[in-house]
């Protein structure tokens, strides 16, 4: 439990880089795996070195959100995990549903890693009349039609669309009329969302063309 020493501060999300909600990803993960090796305490530059951070921008990171560390003791491994989780909203579950079970669909909805983090897809949608009412990792395919009845049913919060990029703002204004209140979209275009609706684009070849431009300049520069 966060003691009332270490209550968490409210920032506005817009407010907060992504860059930091990346790194506190980072941190959760690598907290979590320490625990499980019998870690009880951490310092900010033993957490920083471990990505290649500095002390003072694992402190200033943690500092947008509260104050967390101990004098003479650093960071309290399982504290700073309930803190963290907290802050990136995975201390519950979110009913996640899918749009489009191609191969993409296929591996997400397959993927069990999700459930461990707090998010449980409870739904897919195909436009396809084939895929439609077969089940997927004990996940059934609907059709678009019932769209409104299974995010009510289910008190859908979230989405990940993976549907072709022609489709996908329909696809994400749909959604967004039935409820859903924040996207994941996987398709290869830029969505139009309003200002209240939460929404990350993956665009997986974007992120190899990064990786490729670090790798092919470094080797440029040696």
């Amino acid at each position: 439990m966060i003691s009332g020493k270490h209550k968490l501060a409210q920032p506005d999300p817009d407010d907060v880089p992504k860059a930091v909600i990346n790194r506190l990803s980072l941190y959760l993960r690598e907290l979590q795996h320490l625990l499980r090796n019998g870690k009880t305490t951490i310092s900010s530059s033993q957490l920083g070195r471990l990505f290649g951070f500095t002390d003072a921008q694992v402190r200033k990171d943690l500092t947008c959100f509260g104050q967390f560390g101990h004098p003479g003791i650093g960071y309290r491994c399982e504290e700073l995990v309930v803190a963290i989780r907290r802050i990136l909203g995975t201390d519950r579950v979110w009913t996640v549903a899918l749009f489009g079970v191609g191969n993409l669909g296929r591996a997400l909805l397959g993927y069990k890693g999700f459930s461990a983090k707090g998010f449980q897809i409870v739904a897919a949608f195909d436009a396809d009349p084939h895929k439609v009412g077969s089940m997927i990792d004990g996940v059934c395919i609907e059709p678009m039609d019932r769209l409104d009845d299974v995010v009510a049913r289910q008190q859908i919060q979230l989405a990940m669309i993976t549907v072709p990029a022609a489709v996908a703002q329909a696809v994400a204004d749909l959604a967004i009329e039935a409820g859903v209140a924040g996207i994941v979209n996987f398709a290869p275009v830029t969505l139009s969302v309003p200002d209240d609706v939460s929404l990350v684009g993956v665009d997986l070849a974007t992120e190899l063309e990064q990786i490729s431009f670090s790798v092919a300049n470094r080797d440029k520069s040696g």
